[in-house]
């Protein structure tokens, strides 16, 4: 696992080019925010979280599958990761940060991501 990424990851890069391209600025990873948001919009107050749907528990056919050896391990391991997301999210929430969760079988699949993000940001 030492060799898994934490930043800059595919989907990351996918989606920071594409909101650049559409004019859109941003920080990355400030780490003065509760789990180090993948994108951070600081004058908005809102910040956006890359997930990869395996490591996160999605309920995509990616982010549902467990691997058939060390099962336990590995369900007890995205179990905490769930909850590390909620508790961080919650901080965030009480600071007067909003947040976007964009998950990486939306970044590949789905063409209407940078009108949802513009939604969201106030666009």
């Amino acid at each position: 696992m030492a060799k898994i990424r934490s930043k800059d990851t595919k989907p990351e890069l996918m989606l920071r080019r594409m909101l650049h391209r559409a004019g859109l600025r941003y920080r990355l990873h400030d780490r003065r925010l509760p789990g180090k948001p993948d994108l951070v919009f600081a004058g908005r107050r809102k910040v956006i979280f890359v997930n990869g749907c395996f490591w996160h528990g999605h309920d995509c056919p990616v982010g549902s599958r467990l691997p058939k050896s060390n099962t336990e391990f590995w369900a007890d391991k995205r179990r905490r990761n769930q909850e590390r997301d909620g508790r961080q999210r919650i901080q965030l929430v009480d600071q007067g940060w909003r947040y976007l969760d964009v998950w990486e079988c939306e970044i590949l699949t789905d063409a209407d991501l940078l009108r949802d993000v513009r939604l969201f940001l106030g666009h």
